[in-house]
């Protein structure tokens, strides 16, 4: 393992755990704080570690909408804080024309090399100012303050930053780890319903791929999961965090290994992109799960008691709203030829052939992978 993991915990009001992703090459500590209210712990971080730099904040207008004069109430406290830029909600925004535009406003209020980013929303926003920060000055301090349950679980944990392109989905991007990510549990409190569970979906992914016993504590727990009990918010993001950071400790680069986290995503992206992004990620990877462990019964002999548990899971958290035979798939095969995953022109998927034993960049042909769609 060419990476190592460790886990501290100390108590604040509720709790605060420190996970930290140490990478070897070159030598990076990377701490991810989570815990409930965690304001003034970002400022106090701002101030040991970047006391001299501006300070940015970018963020979708939804997010803007409810939370700028809290972060403008700590931060003001900051004497190099510049403000907030904004930019629209949703998919749309990942994109080049975004970037170019808040490349332009950070450029022109003199961001510099001595510049920290914040990027404060869900998935989208984490991604398009990740990139951003990457290419700003060749690289700019970030700091990832993820707000939907996706981000904090997910795309704020691990380093991938991009954005999409016409022909596909997180085409254009890069690996850039942020200095720190505070994952603040406060924000759950007030996400919609739909992001809520469009987030459990890739909870999901780590006990069904990664962690038997996970995915029992999910099997048990889903009202409380639901009910948004602090209990059981704080078990499934830092054992899911705790898993994402063990594996790009392990394989920063997705060389082979990270690729266990495609589980779902390969078919999940295709049908993301053909609903023209009015189907959430999180409902597109649970349907993208049920082809996946369909394809790994089919070709490999996963468990059929597994495949049924997968879906009756996906279907308690009320992600079985979408489905990918919903679509044509020979536009789910081409958009799938298309993937970055894809080698000569064959989609490469992420399966499993028993609890916690994955195949990766296995190839599916397409007469498979139709048989599979019908029932999936």
């Amino acid at each position: 393992m060419r990476g190592q993991f460790s886990l501290t915990t100390i108590n604040t009001t509720i709790f605060m755990a420190t996970l930290q992703l140490n990478l070897d090459s070159p030598v990076r500590q990377i701490p991810y704080f989570i815990g409930d209210d965690l304001w003034r712990d970002l400022v106090e971080f701002l101030r040991a570690n970047f006391e001299r730099h501006s300070v940015f904040v970018l963020s979708d207008d939804n997010i803007a909408r409810h939370y700028r004069d809290r972060a403008s109430e700590v931060l003001d406290s900051l004497s190099h804080f510049r403000g907030m830029i904004t930019f629209p909600a949703g998919e749309a925004s990942k994109s080049r024309e975004m970037k170019a535009g808040l490349e332009d406003q950070l450029l022109g209020q003199a961001a510099g090399r001595d510049s920290v980013i914040i990027a404060m929303g869900g998935g989208v926003t984490g991604d398009l100012v990740g990139y951003l920060a990457a290419t700003l000055h060749r690289g700019v301090p970030l700091i990832q303050l993820p707000t939907s349950l996706l981000a904090m679980v997910d795309s704020s944990v691990g380093g991938k930053v991009g954005i999409n392109h016409p022909v596909g989905k997180n085409l254009l991007g890069a690996f850039y780890h942020p200095a720190a990510t505070f994952v603040d549990l406060r924000f759950l409190a007030t996400l919609p319903d739909e992001d809520f569970r469009s987030g459990m979906a890739e909870v999901i992914k780590y006990g069904t791929t990664l962690d038997d016993e996970f995915w029992l504590y999910l099997e048990k727990n889903v009202d409380a999961i639901l009910r948004r009990e602090p209990d059981a918010l704080a078990h499934i993001v830092r054992t899911s965090i705790a898993w994402k950071i063990r594996v790009v400790a392990a394989d920063e680069k997705e060389g082979d290994y990270r690729s266990i986290l495609n589980w779902g995503h390969t078919a999940g992206h295709a049908v993301e992109k053909l609903s023209h992004f009015r189907i959430p990620h999180g409902f597109a990877v649970a349907s993208g799960m049920r082809v996946a462990a369909r394809l790994s019964q089919r070709l490999l002999g996963f468990p059929e008691e597994r495949v049924a548990r997968l879906e009756a899971l996906v279907q308690a958290f009320g992600l079985d709203r979408y489905r990918c035979s919903d679509f044509d798939p020979e536009e789910i095969w081409q958009v799938m030829t298309a993937d970055k995953k894809a080698r000569g022109g064959q989609p490469r998927f992420t399966l499993m052939r028993a609890p916690e034993k994955p195949e990766l960049f296995y190839p599916v042909e397409k007469r498979e992978l139709f048989h599979v769609l019908k029932y999936a």
